[in-house]
């Protein structure tokens, strides 16, 4: 009996094991989805995800681009691209996206009072983020650009292998304690056979208005070194501008409000 009972287990591990992750079901309209993410929170990730979303549209007028912010505690992309209200319904009851700039932007911002803090469990968030995707009329995207929260937890590993992911960009700053997280949120997403296209070096270089000296207050290059060491490309590197936090906090982020400079 005790080896039959055995047999029985093996079975059901082999039953279980079999079953694999979540098979990956695309977005319905959606062509190509890339996620913006970083490890540590407070690099510019949102920041940089509305100016790649904005610019995207820009490059190529014939290209609809859409932005969902998966940042379910802390959703800025409300505020980022100058947004209020509640999304409509759709009568197969999906939520309609709301517009600016162009691109249609789906936030758990929209959904709540912009003061009200969230406080959830884990299952509460990931049902939040399965809505989030599941339950958005999108319409016809060519791009569908994510805004990841910090980390490295459920909702990365959610979003990661429930859609089709065309590649992951990682965001830090030249900072040590970043470029630590920036290295496992690379390691996550080769986990899940999600492509890293590259990495960003954002808050790279601070130069004075007056004198023009220019100082490095995150530390030099320490990105550049990160990319080299995983063997991945630099996409891009920011400089640490008043300009670019202050068009996004007025909802003109930069690459609508002043599309011509070095920014």
């Amino acid at each position: 009996s005790s080896s039959s009972g055995d047999e029985s287990l093996r079975d059901k591990r082999a039953r279980i094991l079999s079953r694999g992750l979540p098979k990956q079901k695309p977005i319905e309209g959606v062509k190509q989805v890339v996620v913006l993410a970083s490890g540590k929170g407070g690099v510019g990730k949102s920041t940089t995800a509305v100016n790649v979303a904005l610019a995207l549209a820009a490059n190529d007028s014939t290209k609809e681009v859409g932005l969902l912010d998966a940042d379910i505690y802390g959703p800025s992309i409300p505020k980022m691209m100058n947004l209020k209200g509640n999304p409509e319904l759709t009568p197969k009851n999906l939520m309609r996206p709301l517009k600016n700039y162009g691109i249609a932007c789906m936030s758990m911002g929209f959904l709540i009072e912009e003061t009200a803090p969230i406080v959830w469990r884990g299952l509460m968030v990931m049902s939040a983020v399965e809505k989030l995707l599941r339950q958005v009329d999108w319409g016809q995207l060519d791009y569908l650009v994510i805004d990841m929260p910090p980390g490295t937890g459920d909702v990365q590993l959610s979003v990661s292998q429930n859609i089709p992911i065309a590649g992951a960009v990682i965001i830090s700053t030249p900072q040590d304690v970043a470029l630590l997280d920036a290295r496992k949120g690379a390691e996550m997403f080769r986990k899940v056979h999600v492509p890293v296209l590259g990495l960003v070096q954002n808050m790279s270089v601070f130069q004075c208005p007056k004198c023009k000296h220019e100082t490095h207050i995150f530390g030099a290059d320490g990105v550049r070194d990160l990319a080299k060491t995983l063997g991945l490309d630099i996409l891009g590197d920011i400089p640490l501008h008043v300009n670019i936090r202050e068009s996004c906090d007025s909802g003109q982020p930069v690459v609508v409000a002043q599309p011509q400079s070095d920014a």
